[in-house]
């Protein structure tokens, strides 16, 4: 059995700003978390989160974005130091969120300081979203990785595949029929998965195209709660499953936060099983209780048209 970790949304504490760094959209995004956020995203609750998971030894990590918040050049680094105490490049494998492309900025000042966790098997790392998709085989599992992360109007935290990136995903998961096909991006890509100013704006685009190559599960952050969704397909529903933020207090609007565990096996039946436990911090702060447990399944295999 494989067994791996997801999380999402830490949002790590945002460190001083300066003051020309925020003669920008950074500014509201500055005061959400001065006023807000920082009441929500604790680091003693992330740090329980992350100190339970290190106690579960997971096969594999993955993460689905929005370890920063405002995009500054302190939280880039920050957040390096924070992934190498995560765990290390091989065995964490990283997609962008909205807030981690808040504003643009120079890729090797920004999401190029994590590069090694976004790098697919035999390749560099990336260098733009044109790089994206990701792939990472680990055991059954090939870990496909799709990145949302574009700079938008304040006020707007959609997300975007785009159609370069779509077809370079299509092509890649037609590769992959005998494996665990396990979809990672930020937003949630299945109806009603984000209202209109913090959805995936191509998501009609991303559902189709899971529909004409199949995926065996999708994972997404983003919405901070842990959600469940399909993705109609003919081989049948794509399971959708959505994680809490990884660093939200129990006493937060979203409620304790943490990560899921998820175990995957063949189904007897076709296709492929995943046991969920949903890890939940304790309101002590001294760990994780689980949740909830509850299992999925993959839609069986088919012949793919040309």
């Amino acid at each position: 059995m494989f067994r791996f970790a997801h999380l999402s949304d830490p949002h790590l504490p945002l460190p001083d700003v300066r003051l020309r760094e925020l003669f920008s959209k950074r500014v509201t995004g500055w005061m959400s978390w001065r006023y807000r956020r920082k009441s929500i995203h604790a680091p003693d609750a992330l740090a329980a989160a992350v100190a339970d998971l290190h106690r579960a030894r997971p096969d594999h990590i993955a993460l689905t974005g929005d370890i920063a918040n405002i995009s500054t050049a302190a939280e880039f680094q920050q957040a390096a130091t924070w992934l190498g105490e995560l765990g290390r490049p091989e065995d964490v494998t990283l997609v962008p969120g909205n807030h981690d492309a808040y504003v643009p900025v120079a890729w090797a000042a920004s999401l190029g300081l994590w590069g090694a966790y976004m790098a697919g098997d035999g390749a560099a790392p990336p260098t733009s979203r044109d790089d994206f998709p990701l792939l990472r085989r680990r055991g059954p599992v090939a870990f496909v990785g799709l990145s949302t992360a574009v700079p938008r109007a304040p006020g707007i935290a959609t997300g975007e595949v785009g159609t370069g990136q779509l077809a370079r995903f299509e092509a890649m998961m037609r590769g992959l029929q005998d494996m665990c096909r396990v979809v990672l991006i930020h937003h949630p890509p299945q109806i009603g998965g984000a209202k209109w100013h913090k959805e995936l704006s191509d998501q009609r685009a991303v559902r189709e195209a899971i529909a004409r190559v199949g995926a065996d599960l999708v994972l997404h952050g983003h919405m901070h709660r842990t959600m469940l969704g399909r993705i109609d397909s003919p081989a049948g529903p794509v399971p959708v499953l959505g994680v809490a933020s990884t660093s939200a207090h129990p006493g937060s609007k979203y409620g304790a936060g943490g990560y899921n565990l998820i175990a995957v096996e063949r189904d007897p039946a076709g296709g492929w099983s995943f046991d969920v436990e949903v890890r939940s911090i304790r309101a002590d702060l001294t760990g994780c209780d689980t949740g909830n447990r509850f299992r999925l399944r993959s839609p069986a295999p088919r012949a793919l048209a040309a």
